[in-house]
């Protein structure tokens, strides 16, 4: 069976076959129409235009999905804090709750603050480790059961 490559759409960066790629690029800019329009307007954005590798006739699969890719990329910004990107209506959810790498948090370093988090994470999680050590050995003396009633 041969598996043919995807397109990649110019406005999400989500890949598509061929005919769905033309079925999905007037919905996603309408959608990307209607959720800019939300935006207060110093986070909007001018429309993306569909690249020129994308508009000719025949042209390289691999070359045309990586320029699409990259148009879908240029719509992100960046946090302030700490430089990862995200789309304009998710970047103020993602600013509420990042902070920037030297702030101090209650009086704390943050990376003190950090590893409380991590190690109460941890806690959390205890009872899955719990569990998966039960089935381990569950598992094991089942194994072992077998291995010595068949051998």
């Amino acid at each position: 069976m041969i598996c043919l490559p995807g397109l990649v759409c110019y406005i999400c960066g989500r890949e598509f076959g061929s005919q769905s790629l033309a079925i999905h690029e007037p919905k996603c800019l309408e959608k990307w129409h209607i959720e800019n329009d939300k935006l207060p307007k110093h986070l909007r954005r001018a429309e993306p235009a569909k690249p020129q590798s994308l508009t000719g006739g025949t042209y390289d699969i691999k070359a045309a999905n990586e320029t699409a890719y990259q148009s879908a990329q240029a719509q992100l910004l960046p946090c302030e804090n700490c430089g990862r990107t995200f789309l304009p209506d998710r970047l103020p959810v993602h600013q509420r709750s990042c902070r920037p790498k030297d702030a101090k948090i209650n009086g704390t370093n943050s990376n003190s603050n950090l590893y409380a988090r991590s190690y109460m994470n941890i806690n959390k999680m205890e009872p899955i480790f719990l569990f998966l050590y039960q089935l381990w050995n569950v598992t094991l003396f089942w194994l072992n059961f077998f291995l010595n009633a068949y051998s």
